[in-house]
Order: C-alpha cells, then structure tokens, then sequence
C-alpha cells in the first residue's frame, strides 16, 4: 500500500496568517507582563457603536433568529446591502445577487473557488493582503505578483499588468484602499484599468472592505461605477469589519452576476450554512442606521494616520508614504538594513521586525507578508497614546 501523509498537500501548504500569527505573538508578550504596543491587527481599537449592540441583543431575545435561516442571508440584510452598493459602488443590483458570509475573508475564498479551475492564473498586485495567494492556491490557481513600490505610491499600471497577463490569466485582483498600503487609486486610474481588463475578457475580484474609510476628500471609486459593463464578471467584496468596527462579528458579502452567486450559494449551503442570525441583524443596523459613529472613527483614524506618517518620515533611512485610506502606513525600510542596530544587523525586513520587537518591544508585521522584503506593514487603528509611544520607541532604537 502506498504510503500516505497524515495531512493532505493542499492544506499542509497553507502557510499561518503572518497578521494574526505576530497579533498573537504581541498578546502573548503582553500577558506575560512586557510593555509590547502593537501595530499588527488590521482591527479599529473602538467599540462597536452602541445601537448595533443593542440590535444584536434584541436579536437575540427573538425566537426567529434561533433557528436556521436561508444560507444566502437574511432577506433584510440583502436589501440592506443592495442599498450600500448602489449608494457606494454606484452599481444597482438585486437582492439575488449576494451572498451573507462568515466575514471578507469567507468572501475572499468562496470568489476564488467558484472562479478559478486548476492552472487559472490570477493576477494579484503587489503587496498584497496575506490571504490572497493562500485563497487561490486552495482552489487551484496561481498567483501572479505585478509589483509596485514606494516609488509609484504602491498603484500597478495597465502596462505592468499587460506584461504580466498570459493566455492562463483569468482574474484580475482589484484592491482599492489597499491593505496594506493604504494606497487608492484614481477614479481615472481605476477606469483604465477596468477598461483594460473587459478589453481582455478578464474576470475582475474588488475587495472594497475599506471603500468607507478614506481621507483628504479622496473617494475609492469602484471599478464597476467606473467601467459599468465590467458588472457581469466582477464579484464585489465587501463587510461590516472595518467601517463599523466589528471585526468580530464576522459579516461580509459577495455581490456579483446571478450565475456566478448561484454557484457560489451551492458552495455555501455545504461549506457553513447561515452566518449567525444575530450578527446578521446588527449588520442590518449598522447599514441602514445612523453613520455619524463611522464619520467619528475615521476622523480619529485621519488624525493618527497623519501623527505615524510624520514621526516614521524622521527616521533616517525610513521612507513612509502617505496612505490615503483604509488604517495602514507601510514604509519603505530598505534604507535600515545591512546595518547595526543594538549589536544586531538585520538583512531583510523579516529579522528587522524581529528587533523591532525584541529591543522596542514594538510590534511590526514584516514585509514578506505581503510580497518582497524591505517594507512593513504598521496599522494606525490603536490608541493616539500607543500609536505615540510605539514610534518614539522605534525613534529612539534607529537614532543610535
């Protein structure tokens, strides 16, 4: 009998999400009595705003919500979301046409896997959210990093993206605010890019999760309001996470074409069921209430992006770009390595985050996370004080 793994290749493969892994790294420190401050989680410090709690506990006193609903979601949150597209993405859609799921990142996989046969190629920009390639690779495609630095504001063009497509390439990746960059593109760069990929017949994934948090005036168009006849292959994803703080309530969505959501559904009906009734009525409540709770948010959010920017950008050899949304500053750190820090020379981004924690008892997420080496990813979604303390702390580290 041919010999057989305990664990299948496919999952054995998955590498440890790098954002939650350092997370509960820094949490275990902090248990054990050492001052770390961390920038790692990709989650607003805020509570969730009060009316939502209080929907969820009226949810929960309700007999309705104790038993299975559609797999689908809830009826009222699928209208609820159908309102937020057309009023944020700028697409009128049915509520047919979404899917309530188990947060953004059961979204991410399920888009992938209703897409994507053995050897489909799927062109990812780079850097990129640590999940992407991880999804592709569970359903069989591959990822084709299009990279761009500091030196173009992380933004890929359509020529970098016209060298990279071949005759496998069948999505396109559209992320816009970007994690981890923060970085936004044009209504004018997003409609060129649109346009070059209905141009070649491509599918197109957006994950808008940020698409509510974004500053200085900038609006992250979607890229179906900017290229409407891309509507029929795009798959939209999008959350309640982020913008209403409630990373742990676990509400995301798919909205795209009735073919592709069917199949997506029949995934889902196997895959989870309903996403919990009670989570789904709070959802309900933070679309269709009152915003002035989000408009607060990301104020503060602006406020702390501005104070990580200015105190990252004086340290010698750090370069920081300012992001124009979502809650990520993600320097370029190059000019730090290959030289001695505390007795310690760090030659990737990788051991620099190491000794940012070690010695600053700082937590950083290192750059190969999310594609080359020689960046990390700091999240400004913490405390004003924290946020204060942590960049003195790598201030003082890199001054000696």
């Amino acid at each position: 009998m041919t010999e057989r793994t305990r664990i299948s290749h496919r999952i054995s493969s998955i590498a440890e999400s790098a954002t939650l892994k350092v997370d509960a790294k820094a949490k275990a420190l902090q248990a054990a009595g050492r001052p770390v401050i961390s920038f790692a989680a990709g989650e607003p410090d805020f509570a969730t705003p009060d009316f939502i709690v209080e929907a969820a506990v009226a949810a929960a006193r309700d007999p309705k919500n104790h038993r299975y609903t559609p797999a689908v979601g809830l009826p009222e949150l699928r209208e609820a979301i159908a309102a937020k597209t057309l009023r944020d993405s700028g697409l009128e859609v049915s509520p047919s046409q979404i899917i309530v799921t188990n947060g953004g990142k059961q979204a991410v996989y399920q888009s992938f896997a209703t897409l994507l046969d053995p050897g489909d190629e799927v062109l990812v920009p780079t850097p990129y959210w640590t999940t992407y390639p991880e999804a592709i690779a569970l359903a069989g495609g591959v990822t084709v990093e299009v990279f761009a630095g500091s030196d173009q504001g992380y933004l890929v063009t359509v020529d970098q993206l016209e060298a990279a497509r071949t005759e496998r390439t069948k999505v396109l990746l559209f992320v816009s605010p970007s994690n981890p960059t923060g970085a936004v593109y044009s209504p004018a760069q997003t409609r060129e890019i649109g346009e070059w990929a209905e141009a070649n017949g491509l599918w197109v994934i957006s994950d808008e999760i940020y698409q509510n948090l974004t500053y200085d005036g900038v609006v992250a168009q979607s890229i179906v309001e900017a290229v409407p006849a891309l509507a029929d292959r795009t798959i939209l994803v999008n959350g309640v996470a982020k913008t209403y703080a409630m990373t742990g309530w676990r509400v995301g969505w798919m909205v795209g074409p009735a073919d592709a959501i069917k199949a997506a559904a029949n995934l889902q009906s196997h895959l989870s069921s309903n996403v919990s009734n009670i989570s789904q009525r709070a959802a309900i409540a933070a679309l269709t209430g009152p915003q002035d709770a989000v408009a607060a948010m990301r104020e503060a959010f602006d406020r702390r992006r501005k104070a990580i920017v200015s105190g990252l950008n004086q340290i010698p050899g750090l370069h920081a770009p300012t992001p124009e949304g979502a809650f990520y500053v993600y320097p370029d750190v190059s000019g730090l390595l290959n030289r001695t820090w505390g007795g310690v020379t760090p030659t990737t981004s990788l051991e620099l985050a190491d000794l940012i924690l070690e010695q600053a008892e700082v937590a950083v997420i290192p750059g190969e996370a999310f594609g080359p080496s020689g960046y990390i990813r700091m999240s400004y979604a913490l405390g004003d004080d924290a946020l204060a303390e942590g960049v003195a702390r790598m201030q003082r580290l890199f001054s000696a």
